[in-house]
């Protein structure tokens, strides 16, 4: 058997004089971080008054924003400036120049983006390495009681005022701005709003409608189309020539006969293309299942009950669906209809739809929530399943990382851990799966997350589950706030000789160490 050693040394030399198998070099270069660990904590460093929000993937920059919430500051990452070579580096104490926030990183560039009446959104931020741009997002305060007007759904916040901003990080430049107006985008933890290469994914929950955009190398926000209540682009052309087409028809039918003068004057005017027919995405959706049940049987009486219980009995029930995502306000209540879309690829879209009811009661999860996947390419919904499916949960389980979509730009983050790469973290599922009461809860819970957050989890290898072995009820890759414990959060290696490699004390201290898990090292 042939042994590997742990020791650094041996390791350089062995990637000198040895070649690893293919597609596997970057699992091979990344074990060298079984060495390169945490070794040492800097208490009582001098750090500006900022409000912290996270490291790029690539480690380049640290997005921070003031305290007011109205400016952004960007830092650089200084990497090493200390070293030791003595046998015991640790009996030696740090030079101070050490314990000052600006001997570790280098501010880059202070701007403003929020006006008087804005202010920052601080769990929001994407960021396009291709280019090296970031989206933050600014927004005046939430209306909770905001009538709904203009096609909006009932219930649904209302802010006056959204403004995505695209900058260009090196620099601090802002290249483009796109506004949404008496709408509401739910941007806690990016949940409404997905990247993906170049393209970006916007869902408007107060009028139910997914934006399309598109981020050109020039930094242009270019608005590519509206999915909701049209799905082609000449939907709405044809709706409207068609409705003056009947308005003109009433108005024959009014001169040639006096006996329904009255009943005509009704119908003079434009008519409410919204009072008359369903969205296009809804409509698509209902042809979908009708279509479906009419497939599964062949003989007409048998398929005309099945479309009875199936499709008819449960009409109304499709027709309520809306776009949501249930979410925890700073109160404490769940508010409803808070959707979420996320990119399959560049032509699919993974949509969660619920009722009215489910998002607005405080217990949403026992009200039954579907999620569908688009084309929009052709308009047509390619499957649709209740978030209870065991045949989701299947490809859930199987085809986890297909749902963690990356832009190809975003290497690494395809060695991010999941249960469909790692056979630790799909054993640690099982054993979950195995202690629950209930399949059909357990089932419910896991697929409760889909659609997943843009840019939700860290490529940091020392969330790398075949490296490292920890309590991910304490730390995880997900960007997440978590409660702090009293405990140590310790990592062991998962290889011989399976010893702890280092450990964080939460407390005031656990940024600190959660910014150095994120830190990649490119030097």
């Amino acid at each position: 058997m042939y042994y590997r050693s742990s020791n650094i040394a041996a390791r350089i030399f062995d990637r000198q004089i040895s070649t690893p198998a293919p597609g596997t070099s970057v699992h091979h270069a990344r074990r060298f971080y079984e060495n390169l660990v945490p070794s040492y904590t800097v208490y009582e460093v001098e750090c500006p008054d900022h409000s912290f929000r996270k490291f790029t993937d690539d480690g380049q920059y640290l997005i921070s924003f003031s305290r007011n919430h109205q400016e952004l500051i960007v830092y650089r990452p200084r990497w090493l400036s200390f070293s030791c070579n003595d046998d015991d580096c640790d009996k030696h104490d740090l030079p101070s120049k050490a314990r000052r926030f600006d001997s570790f990183f280098t501010q880059l560039y202070c701007v403003s983006l929020a006006s008087c009446n804005e202010l920052i959104c601080k769990d929001f931020f994407l960021y396009m390495d291709s280019n090296q741009f970031g989206l933050f997002a600014t927004s005046t305060a939430q209306i909770h009681d905001a009538p709904a007007v203009g096609g909006a759904v009932q219930g649904v916040p209302s802010i006056e005022k959204i403004t995505f901003h695209l900058l260009r990080l090196e620099d601090g430049e802002i290249l483009d701005r796109k506004v949404f107006s008496n709408d509401f985008v739910n941007l806690t933890h990016n949940m409404g709003v997905f990247l993906y290469d170049d393209l970006l994914a916007i869902v408007s929950l107060r009028y139910q409608t997914i934006h399309i955009l598109q981020i050109r190398d020039s930094g242009n926000l270019v608005h590519v189309r509206a999915i909701g209540e049209f799905c082609r682009e000449d939907d709405e052309l044809f709706l409207n020539s068609n409705a003056q087409d009947i308005s003109s028809s009433d108005k024959n039918k009014q001169h040639q006969s006096t006996e329904n003068h009255v009943e005509n004057q009704m119908h003079q005017g434009q008519p409410h293309m919204g009072n008359s027919f369903l969205s296009g995405i809804k409509q698509r959706l209902l042809s979908f299942i009708f279509q479906g049940l009419w497939n599964e049987e062949s003989d007409d009486t048998l398929r005309m009950q099945r479309l009875r219980m199936k499709f008819y009995f449960h009409f109304q029930d499709y027709v309520d669906l809306i776009i949501w995502k249930t979410m925890r306000n700073v109160t404490s209540c769940i508010y409803s209809i808070l959707g979420q879309v996320q990119f399959l690829d560049r032509h699919h879209l993974l949509i969660k739809f619920g009722s009215v009811d489910g998002g607005v009661s405080r217990n949403a999860d026992h009200h039954p929530a579907f999620v569908a996947v688009y084309n929009m390419d052709t308009t047509e919904i390619v499957s649709f399943y209740q978030n209870s499916a065991d045949e989701l949960y299947l490809l859930f389980e199987k085809f986890c990382d297909h749902f963690h979509v990356t832009s190809r730009n975003s290497m690494y983050m395809n060695f991010v851990s999941s249960h469909s790469n790692n056979i630790h973290a799909l054993e640690q599922l099982r054993s979950i799966k195995d202690k629950a009461s209930n399949s059909s809860q357990f089932v419910k819970k896991m697929l409760a997350s889909l659609p997943f957050s843009c840019q939700s989890l860290s490529p940091s290898p020392y969330f790398d589950q075949s490296l490292f072995r920890f309590d991910d009820k304490l730390i995880s890759a997900t960007d997440r706030h978590r409660q702090s414990t009293d405990h140590p959060i310790k990592f062991i290696l998962r290889n011989y000789p399976h010893s702890l490699k280092f450990k964080i004390k939460p407390g005031a201290h656990y940024f600190q160490a959660v910014c150095i898990l994120n830190i990649k090292m490119t030097r």
